[in-house]
């Protein structure tokens, strides 16, 4: 008997940003709580292959897969919701589409056919979704479309999910809309028209929503509820309330409270499974909103301007904040505003220091004094990426005595590049996905803060990077204490970096953010704000 694979395809209206992804992963929570497997995939509509070369102010930070694909953020709260690795799969976008396509008519694929939106684009589309569910054998694939309903960009998406509407039959597929109910101060009321227009800018698209969900920040009563069920053609009981909340955690509850697992699996013709166990859950939420003591730690950056450039750092802290029953204070702080002459005032009463990854120039020298104020008062540091080569930057300029010591992204003719490029990035010239991307394994030393971390000796980690340690000066700097506690065995790479007569410094290659989730927090974090509650007593 085939597998049936079902799917659910959510949009937005009204306006951007109202949480697509945090409702897709809330709902992919519940069902995968019943029992049923689930994945997520997001449809980005901008014209860039992947989101990787894109500036974190355009679009907050770029997410790496297991397989080395760079997406779009919205795949972290994916898995940082159900826990499991997404891939190269999940993440769609005009960009791979129009390029597959024209791949494929430069080949000849299409015998001398005139090349068009409909059916070549839209066909290419509908074959991306439709793999996760007949590669993988999911029970349910939630695909999330980017942008706001009638953005010409997503026209041929939306027209996309309409054709599969009728392919894949009338129990195989749900529609949820995502709008916004705004609330007006001076008459005192909420209004549903927004609302009805955005649903009847689907309607002309051919594609009428089977639930609504309203994101408000008043709660919204029997009658409102009653009344855009009228006005646009849906069961009341398949409008739900999205209300604001103080974390988005709370939302897979709000949503199991609203009943919206139960409505889907209806439409679905799928039955209503095990009672949704969300016990670990729970016992996380009760951690976060009753925390036993407070701590200040600083997130040094040079995108801190737009908090979704670090949104996996920032969840990741939350993470480990909980499992250490400790609320972390995260103060984003702009490297560039950090010199030698200002570390007192601007990183004084911080209990631990997190450098963040980054690229270029630009603020490198905040970050790198950042470190020496860590290394020299003894306060946990966690460096990440340029963060631990930062660090390596530091150590080498102020205890080797290596003044001129840099990376040779910042400085291309150093005569001391502890930083240097690595020997299969030489010769690249596309900037496009040719990073060293995805997961690679590493061999953790025995007795180490990382060991003691990981709790085991070979671990695998993503990454995201051209430059590296440079091997040439490792003697020199484990003779005058900082060491290499994790290598990649296949080539050398140094991946972690540790100060063994410092309470807890710790600089790391990889990007463990990308793998914490809420059952699962990362053990480096967790460590981390652990180190931090003990500097602080």
């Amino acid at each position: 008997m085939p597998h049936n694979t079902k799917y659910v395809f959510v949009t937005g209206g009204v306006t951007s940003s109202l949480g697509k992804g945090i409702i897709s992963a809330s709902l992919a929570k519940l069902l995968q709580s019943r029992g049923y497997s689930v994945t997520i995939q997001k449809l980005d509509p901008y014209i860039n292959v992947d989101p990787g070369t894109l500036n974190p102010y355009e679009h907050g930070e770029c997410y790496v897969t297991e397989d080395g694909a760079e997406t779009d953020l919205d795949l972290g709260h994916y898995e940082r919701f159900i826990n499991l690795p997404t891939t190269q799969a999940n993440n769609v976008t005009t960009g791979r589409i129009y390029q597959s396509v024209i791949n494929k008519e430069r080949k000849g694929e299409y015998l001398g056919k005139t090349v068009q939106v409909i059916p070549h684009i839209t066909d290419e589309i509908k074959g991306r979704i439709k793999l996760l569910g007949t590669k993988h054998k999911y029970d349910v694939v939630i695909t999330e479309i980017g942008g706001t309903v009638g953005d010409i960009e997503s026209l041929p998406y939306i027209e996309s999910v309409r054709q599969l509407k009728w392919d894949l039959g009338p129990t195989n597929s749900v529609f949820i809309h995502l709008t916004l109910v705004p609330y007006l101060a001076a008459s005192g009321e909420l209004k549903t028209k927004p609302t009805q227009h955005s649903v009847k800018v689907l309607l002309e698209n051919g594609i009428q929503p089977d639930v609504l969900v309203l994101r408000t920040e008043k709660t919204l009563n029997d009658d409102l509820r009653r009344k855009v069920a009228l006005f646009c053609n849906v069961e009341p009981e398949a409008v739900v309330e999205s209300i604001d909340v103080k974390t988005i955690y709370e939302v897979p509850l709000l949503m199991l409270k609203e009943k919206l697992d139960l409505t889907v699996l209806k439409k679905l013709n799928l039955p209503a499974g095990n009672e949704p166990d969300l016990v670990s859950w729970n016992q996380f939420i009760s951690k976060l909103k009753n925390p036993k003591s407070t701590i200040k730690v600083g997130l040094i950056g040079k995108y801190v301007e737009l908090p979704d450039a670090y949104k996996s750092i920032v969840e990741s802290v939350i993470h480990a904040g909980a499992s250490n029953e400790c609320k972390v204070e995260l103060l984003t702080i702009h490297s560039e505003t950090i010199n030698d002459s200002n570390l007192e005032e601007k990183l004084g009463g911080l209990k631990g220091i997190i450098v963040a990854p980054g690229f270029g120039h630009r603020g490198i020298e905040g970050k790198i004094s950042s470190a020496k104020y860590a290394r020299e008062k003894g306060i946990p540091f966690l460096g990440i990426c340029l963060g631990m080569q930062c660090a390596v930057i530091e150590f080498a300029r102020n205890v080797l005595g290596l003044s001129d010591a840099n990376s040779t992204e910042m400085a291309r003719n150093t005569l001391n590049p502890v930083i240097d490029l690595m020997e299969t990035q030489k010769g690249i010239i596309d900037k496009g996905g040719t990073m060293r991307l995805g997961a690679y394994n590493c061999t953790i030393k025995k007795g180490t803060k990382a060991a003691q971390a990981y709790h085991k000796t070979d671990i695998q980690e993503r990454h995201r990077h051209r430059y590296e340690f440079n091997n040439a000066y490792l003697e020199q700097f484990e003779k005058n204490g900082m060491i290499s506690t994790g290598i990649n065995p296949d080539t050398n790479l140094v991946e972690i970096i540790e100060i063994p007569k410092h309470p807890w410094f710790v600089g790391v290659q990889f990007h463990p953010e990308y793998k914490s989730s809420v059952v699962n927090p990362h053990p480096l974090f967790v460590n981390f704000v652990k180190a931090a509650l003990e500097f602080s007593k």
